[in-house]
């Protein structure tokens, strides 16, 4: 009988990253609540220091409503260039231990060490070193989560953060699902936790009582996916390069937009700032996406697919407004946002690994 093949993935995600860059240049700012992004006034915080999270502020929390929670909050600039800047030389360390690595930002990755360039066959101990490597090389703590899919790693980064890590060896992968809340699941936003809860779903071992057709009848397409993570099924693999399929802009606002004048001038701004992302990645694409978020969290998508591909503002706005015009607003809006897919630069270049077996975790 074949034994069981499995991959091993790392997920590495570093810890407040933004906020400790700007600590970790600026002594002043260490050990005090710190936002990057926004100001007292106006905008939303893009990350908060951990100090600051005491004070229940985390991403995308209105600036106002972050400065009365903490009156001593501050907030600094970002500098995306400084955070590019260092997340190189992290991704540099990745580099020495696997090829495949796949950045899903600036600040965290996945790695497949399967096969690893240390021919270290710990998972385990080659996640610790590459912490303690990106402490002693760049000074940034980060966690780590190991298992056999990108999907449990993600979730198992989480568990012992900050500066800490998580194996999920495959022997404990189902019944680690089975207790974990339904709102721990990577994927599983707020408004379907809550629908989950109506449903009695509170836990993994929840969800897995149910059967393929109820999720499919509750949750389309995703409760077949639903369906296959929750058995720790998710055969994904690490993409060094991975297919750019869409390019987007958008923006949340703290006051809502309640008509559809407001929201031409917003898009407006929306526009011209994925116009700048599509030239700097040298991209253009076919299928415009209008994206609206009302004040209840709900989410329309309006789309329309051209028959050339565009990448000026003066070629997709035009589609933008009458995207817009199509239904009438339902409520206050709360975010907007602008996504050109369907791109001419998507690349079909795929990397296959072949596992070997009885690696140790």
């Amino acid at each position: 009988m074949t034994e069981k093949t499995y991959r091993k993935i790392i997920h590495v995600d570093m810890d407040a990253f933004y906020t400790s860059v700007e600590q970790m240049d600026n002594p002043d700012l260490r050990g005090k609540p710190i936002a990057v992004g926004g100001n007292k006034e106006q905008g939303v915080v893009a990350a908060a220091s951990y100090e600051a999270r005491k004070y229940g502020i985390r991403s995308a929390t209105a600036s106002k409503i972050a400065a009365r929670k903490c009156p001593d909050l501050i907030f600094v600039k970002p500098r995306f260039s400084r955070y590019k800047e260092i997340s190189k030389q992290i991704r540099e360390i990745f580099n020495d231990y696997t090829e495949l690595v796949e950045p899903l930002s600036l600040d965290e990755a996945y790695l497949d060490v399967t096969e690893n360039k240390k021919n270290n066959p710990s998972a385990t101990l080659l996640a610790t070193e590459i912490r303690e490597r990106i402490y002693m090389e760049v000074r940034l703590r980060a966690s780590a989560g190991i298992s056999i899919n990108k999907f449990v790693a993600k979730i198992a980064s989480d568990i012992n953060k900050p500066n800490g890590q998580k194996t999920i060896k495959p022997n404990e992968v189902e019944a680690f699902l089975e207790e974990l809340p339904i709102e721990k699941f990577y994927g599983i936003g707020k408004v379907t936790t809550t629908k989950m809860h109506k449903l009695g779903i509170f836990f993994g071992k929840d969800l897995k009582q149910k059967s393929k057709e109820f999720l499919f009848q509750n949750f389309n397409n995703s409760g077949l996916h639903y369906y296959t993570i929750v058995r720790g099924i998710h055969d994904s693999p690490v993409q060094p390069h991975r297919i750019r399929k869409s390019i987007a802009a958008e923006q949340t606002y703290f006051e809502g937009i309640t008509s559809e004048i407001q929201m031409l001038e917003k898009l407006d701004k929306i526009a011209e700032e994925l116009e700048r992302r599509m030239k700097k990645s040298d991209s253009k694409g076919k299928t415009v996406t209008l994206k609206i978020k009302y004040r209840d969290f709900k989410i329309q998508t309006r789309s329309k697919t051209l028959g050339k591909n565009v990448n000026k503002k003066d070629e997709f706005f035009p589609v933008i407004e009458n995207l817009l015009y199509q239904t009438p607003l339902k409520d206050s809006v709360r975010l907007l946002g602008i996504t050109i897919s369907n791109l001419n630069s998507e690349e079909q270049n795929q990397m296959s690994v072949q596992l070997k077996l009885n690696f140790n975790y």
